[in-house]
């Protein structure tokens, strides 16, 4: 087990130090410009196939070279043994070594030649200052063999030697040495043309890669000079494309970009406008709530708690018990009708239904108290949203926009019947408020409350871009006013993400 563990950790550091010497091979080449790149591709397809093909040829030739040197060699021991048969038998020595010269002469590549009788002594031999004595035991054939070729490794190269049996070894032996030298060097020759060849078509792929380089590189390093100045915010920068090909309709494909880039950029600018007016509207929308709530405190909840401090001296101050009784009586419904402004008031600001109960139950209850308060018919329908509760933010703007309709169709439309309408469907909520009321002239009235911070229709439009929707307002005089909301739904995880709005 423990060397399994040994063997796998082994293994792991292997692996380890593979990928790293990848991720810095890939580092590496990274790094490198495209022209580099581009050159040092040129160069490998044009060197790495030259040099392999030249080692081909080489090891073809060397094959082919050394088949037909052996066969030489055979062929001209075998010539030399069957001319010499006669002259040994007379013992015509001078003949012999004639022969022997003869074919030294007559074929380059023969080195040595000699002819042993058959008790191994050398008859005659093409050594002039003395035979090798360690070249004798070197080679020799059996008297029924057709010849005997060995690769003798000399001062001077490899050398083919071949011996031939004579009268079948009945009166010796013919022994040829042809050297591989002549051979090595055509073949070194032809070696160094084809690597001559290869370095001149190399030269001339660099100078073609040079200029397809340039031609390539030029105009992504424009399209680089047009990049940095447009991160630095300059998106009147243009790349001119000085070709029709793919690279050329890149530059075009980034001259649009940059056209679009620098209209969002001035959208960009536009919304953080409108945000921070948005920001500031909010702003506003509070302080002129705490003044509302201030006002309300002071004007209903003060004053009735002052005449509840009046009542109780005056109970302080009663002659009688059935006077006492009578002026508590009073106490107790002021105190009941300010106990009822507060929750009234607590409602407004935030009803707890909503977030217990959701928006649906939050609706029904502030239009039945509404119903109660004006005497105005209200039709309320809910649909696709039985079960289900939508995102607080949501919630929070429907509710206030409900609201806000309502509010204003009381104050202003003097409406008989009035309709309210939630659909959820799909990704998407819509909200329909209508009355039967005088209407208005939506168009002037929306200008004059942008103009004047008028903070009812134009803070309903205001919450509903803040969630990405949508706000239309129709209406006409004497034929009541219909107000469409649509809003976009997000998933609930997205709720808190600044940035979902208007997804």
């Amino acid at each position: 087990m423990g060397v399994s563990k040994r063997g796998s950790r082994t293994y792991d550091r292997r692996h380890n130090a593979v990928k790293q010497v990848a991720s810095a091979v890939w580092r590496w080449a990274g790094a490198v410009s495209v022209r580099t790149k581009i050159l040092g591709m040129i160069l490998v397809l044009v060197l790495l196939p030259g040099i392999i093909v030249t080692l081909q040829v080489r090891k073809g030739l060397n094959s082919a070279f050394t088949e037909q040197l052996r066969e030489q060699s055979v062929s001209i021991a075998r010539d030399v043994a069957a001319r010499s048969t006669d002259l040994i038998l007379i013992n015509d020595q001078y003949g012999v070594a004639k022969l022997l010269r003869e074919t030294q002469e007559n074929n380059p590549d023969v080195r040595y030649a000699f002819i042993v009788d058959a008790k191994g002594h050398v008859l005659v031999h093409t050594f002039g200052d003395g035979f090798p004595g360690e070249l004798l035991p070197a080679n020799s054939v059996a008297s029924s063999a057709h010849h005997h070729t060995v690769l003798l490794h000399t001062d001077e190269g490899p050398m083919w030697d071949t011996a031939v049996p004579i009268f079948n070894g009945k009166i010796g032996i013919a022994r040829i040495g042809l050297s591989e030298s002549r051979m090595q060097a055509s073949i070194n020759t032809m070696t160094t043309q084809l690597l001559l060849t290869t370095g001149i078509v190399a030269i001339f792929g660099i100078v073609a890669g040079f200029f397809l380089t340039w031609i390539l590189t030029r105009p992504l390093l424009d399209l680089v000079h047009v990049t940095e100045a447009m991160r630095k915010g300059d998106f009147d920068q243009a790349v001119n494309p000085w070709a029709d090909d793919e690279i050329g309709e890149l530059a075009k494909a980034f001259n649009t970009m940059a056209v679009d880039l620098a209209h969002a950029e001035a959208e960009r600018a536009k919304r953080e406008k409108m945000r921070a007016y948005y920001l500031r509207r909010i702003i506003l929308a509070q302080e002129e709530e705490r003044k509302r709530i201030a006002r309300e405190l002071h004007d209903e909840t003060g004053q009735s708690l002052a005449s509840l401090m009046v009542g109780l001296r005056n109970v302080e101050a009663a002659p009688t018990r059935e006077q006492m009784l009578a002026r508590l009586a009073d106490m107790r419904a002021v105190a009941s009708k300010t106990l009822e402004a507060v929750h009234d008031l607590a409602l407004e600001l935030r009803p707890s239904v909503l977030d217990d109960l959701g928006l649906v139950a939050a609706l029904e209850r502030y239009i039945g108290a509404y119903q109660k308060r004006f005497q105005v018919g209200i039709d309320f329908q809910s649909v696709g949203l039985e079960d289900d509760r939508l995102p607080p933010l949501v919630e929070i703007a429907v509710y206030r926009i409900v609201q806000e309709a309502l509010t204003n169709a009381a104050k202003y439309a003097r409406s008989d019947q009035i309709s309210v309408l939630l659909e959820k469907h799909g990704r998407q909520l819509s909200v329909i408020v209508e009355d039967d009321g005088v209407g208005f002239n939506a168009d002037a009235t929306m200008h004059h409350a942008l103009s004047n911070r008028k903070l009812g229709l134009y803070g309903m439009r205001e919450r509903t871009a803040q969630l990405g929707g949508t706000l239309l307002i129709e209406s006409e005089i004497d034929k009541g006013t219909s107000i469409y909301v649509r809003i976009p739904l997000v998933r609930s995880d997205d709720e808190d993400n600044p940035d979902h709005v208007g997804r």
